[in-house]
């Protein structure tokens, strides 16, 4: 079954301060694309079967769902103070949150979570459900993380969005997502193309600035040059950037993730198998870099 809300950004919320986080960054964008936000909390507790109101001689809200009607409220008072003006409804589904969020996801332009939830353990970087909501979501996720920090060598700078190119479809859907976003904004766009050692373009281990910079294989220069093709001209304002860097994947665009005000990659490019909703550089990329990930998929 498919949701009837109108199209708009999907938050997920337990009440943590990860998803709090989370709460806030979809706010302002909900604001920025001019849609409404809807607030999902999951209620799971009528699945185990345990009392839901509030027990003998307890105060009258102090009941499971009490609380979870709590978390809502506080939730959507909190996405109006970050965004006045800002149309929010909630959502109290019966469930385990990463279905109620998938579920959630058909319809909504966009869904946000926060990188581990109350049920998440201290050692994983991030929980369950947000695998799950990236692996399965019917469009494009934002998994919302820690603080961005420079990095020496990164070639990203502070503002701008990192795009990860790898001139597969689902990569051009990530191009196209890291502009608008950038638009908005008022970002710039570091599109990095990686060229495994041995490659060509792909043995200096350093980047190359541009299509035209350093010493990378014309291939390599027109995939990168192909996948920004239009955008600059759609988004002018956006200042872009592009560059060949030699290395495995997961670990430059982690690496150059320190410093991006976010990360845009594919759900799963070039290198995936066909059977996998979610590639293993996709995945690398959410578990370690050290700001928000967007996943793009087509929706």
């Amino acid at each position: 079954m498919t949701s009837t809300s109108p199209p708009g950004v999907v938050v997920g919320v337990d009440g943590s301060a990860e998803s709090l986080r989370a709460l806030d960054w979809a706010a302002e964008e909900a604001r920025l694309r001019g849609r409404p936000l809807r607030v999902v909390h999951a209620f799971i507790w009528p699945m185990l079967h345990v009392p839901l109101g509030p027990a003998p001689m307890a105060p009258p809200d102090a009941g499971l769902r009490q609380q979870a009607e709590r978390i809502l409220d506080g939730a959507a008072d909190r996405a109006r103070r970050v965004a006045p003006g800002l149309a929010v409804s909630t959502e109290l589904p019966e469930g385990a949150p990463a279905p109620a969020l998938i579920e959630a996801s058909h319809g909504a332009e966009l869904v946000v979570v926060g990188s581990r939830g109350l049920g998440g353990f201290a050692g994983l970087l991030l929980g369950s459900v947000g695998v799950q909501v990236t692996a399965h979501a019917a469009g494009p996720v934002v998994v919302v993380r820690g603080e961005a920090h420079e990095s020496s060598a990164a070639v990203v700078v502070p503002g701008e969005v990192l795009v990860g190119v790898d001139g597969s479809e689902l990569s051009a859907l990530a191009v196209g997502f890291a502009f608008e976003y950038a638009h908005r904004h008022a970002l710039g766009v570091a599109a990095v193309h990686v060229a495994r050692p041995g490659r060509p373009g792909g043995g200096n281990g350093r980047a190359a600035s541009g299509p035209a910079g350093g010493d990378p294989a014309a291939s390599e220069a027109r995939l990168l040059t192909d996948a920004l093709a239009g955008w600059s001209e759609k988004y002018p304002n956006v200042l872009t950037r592009s560059a060949t860097v030699s290395g495995r994947p997961a670990e430059v665009l982690v690496q150059q993730a320190a410093g991006a005000e976010l990360v845009v990659v594919g759900a799963r490019g070039r290198g995936g198998f066909a059977g996998l909703l979610l590639g293993s550089v996709s995945q690398a990329v959410l578990q370690h870099a050290p700001t928000p990930v967007a996943v793009v998929r087509a929706s």
